[in-house]
């Protein structure tokens, strides 16, 4: 089944937030994740720097931090989400108002974005997607060993439905690679590169998977 790009939340069994991000692409595979200071970006791989010319949504930050909360997310709007969340807004608030903001990416396929927040100190997670049909943000309760997922294609409702109620990862390096072929995500085809993010004592801390 291919559902496109990937966003997570979830907490994993010993009580650590954690956040993950997949790439899945049937159009431009030669992508990777690189961590850049406080932040992770999805790149084209060297040689294939004019996919750009292609298709301009190719590359963004996928992650980022921003105090007690991390945002997850499929395109340019982690940016706006996290500014929003650093001048004091609401998660919830800052994921609506850049989704509706920015909305669905004008490609000819009007792929979606989607996005993510998981809050330490809170120890909730948030999802949101916008479509050409629809603007949906839910909050999430998370408790351990429960993912909770939404897809830019057909899994691109945020919902309790779309979940791994198994989730067993013990640092963000696992939780990369859990989200890129593990678990509920395992039958989810054409992975290309991922990237998460997990709570620790000190903070938060990050990995990609290539």
């Amino acid at each position: 089944m291919y559902v496109g790009r990937i966003v997570a939340v979830g907490m994993n069994k010993s009580g650590n937030l954690t956040g993950m991000y997949r790439v899945s692409s049937r159009s431009f595979p030669n992508r990777e994740t690189r961590k850049i200071k406080n932040k992770i970006a999805v790149m084209p791989k060297a040689g294939f720097e004019e996919d750009l010319n292609k298709n301009p949504y190719i590359a963004y930050n996928c992650i980022r931090l921003s105090g007690t909360k991390a945002v997850i997310s499929n395109g340019s709007h982690t940016d706006p989400i996290v500014e929003k969340i650093a001048a004091g807004y609401p998660a919830k608030d800052a994921l609506v108002l850049s989704l509706l903001a920015l909305d669905y990416e004008k490609d000819h396929l009007s792929t979606p974005r989607i996005a993510g927040i998981i809050d330490a100190e809170l120890k909730t997670g948030f999802l949101g997607t916008v479509r050409k049909d629809a603007l949906q943000v839910k909050e999430f309760s998370l408790v351990p060993g429960m993912a909770y997922y939404v897809a830019t294609y057909e899994h691109s409702t945020p919902c309790e439905h779309y979940k791994d109620e198994n989730f067993t990862v013990n640092s963000a390096k696992e939780a990369a690679g859990y989200i890129f072929n593990k678990g509920v995500f395992e039958k989810m085809e054409k992975p290309v590169t991922s990237a998460a993010v997990i709570s620790t004592e000190e903070g938060f801390e990050t990995a990609t998977e290539i």
